[in-house]
């Protein structure tokens, strides 16, 4: 029997291991690359299925996905069963991937100073009548991973949980936290319990194998950094 005849479509998988049913089933992280692309070209060849055509390109390139979208149109298309629509479908794929990473690095800053940090957060505290406060969960390089706002008080007074501020690093697999309040009244310098806090959160903070990065106060015209002034330094606090 010619050995065309006897090759196994997907249609014919067990339907958990078809890649459109898989996805629906197990969700998108349970499918290889290759089964993801294949989901992409729909079908692949008389001599291939759609997951093995897809291995070969992924094989070729070294099972790169990068250098997979370094791959124009044409020499997509290059390989049996992948025509111009299909190379296209890829091609997009790929580069929307590119542009949701860009877009994800830009939305999430490296706040390695207290200007940036100032700068990034300045919109949320500006004209605020109320105390507000906003911890910042940072990753490798001081890159920003999350935001969250802890508190929310009156107009010299926030209530704050430290147990919430190491749950939300820890939840974010943070590796430093910059802490940050406003003073509606526009004094500058940290009050005894801002001060306090902040050596409570420092202490807390180094039992996880976390650092705090910052103490921020912003007012409508400025603001204070604790690193700064030195106040986080060995013994200060």
């Amino acid at each position: 029997m010619d050995n065309l005849l006897k090759r196994v479509t997907i249609k014919s998988w067990a339907e958990q291991d078809r890649p459109r049913e898989k996805l629906l089933v197990q969700g998108r992280r349970a499918l290889t690359d290759a089964e993801l692309l294949a989901i992409l070209i729909g079908s692949g060849s008389t001599e291939e299925t759609a997951v093995e055509l897809c291995r070969r390109v992924l094989h070729d390139c070294g099972n790169n996905l990068n250098d997979v979208s370094r791959l124009s149109v044409s020499e997509l298309s290059r390989y049996k069963g992948i025509g111009v629509a299909k190379a296209v479908s890829i091609v997009a794929a790929l580069e929307l991937s590119r542009r949701r990473k860009r877009q994800r690095e830009a939305a999430r800053p490296i706040l390695n100073s207290s200007r940036r940090v100032y700068e990034y957060l300045d919109h949320i505290y500006k004209d605020l009548p109320h105390e507000e406060f906003w911890v910042l969960f940072l990753g490798g390089g001081c890159r920003l991973i999350a935001k969250q706002n802890v508190g929310r008080g009156g107009v010299s007074f926030t209530p704050v949980d430290v147990r919430q501020i190491l749950r939300g690093a820890l939840e974010h697999n943070a590796r430093g936290i910059v802490l940050t309040h406003n003073h509606p009244s526009g004094t500058l310098r940290p009050s005894n319990p801002d001060i306090s806090l902040t050596k409570k959160l420092v202490e807390a903070a180094e039992a996880c194998d976390l650092v705090v990065n910052d103490h921020l106060i912003f007012t409508n015209k400025s603001y204070y950094s604790f690193r700064d002034d030195g106040m986080l330094e060995d013994g200060v606090l």
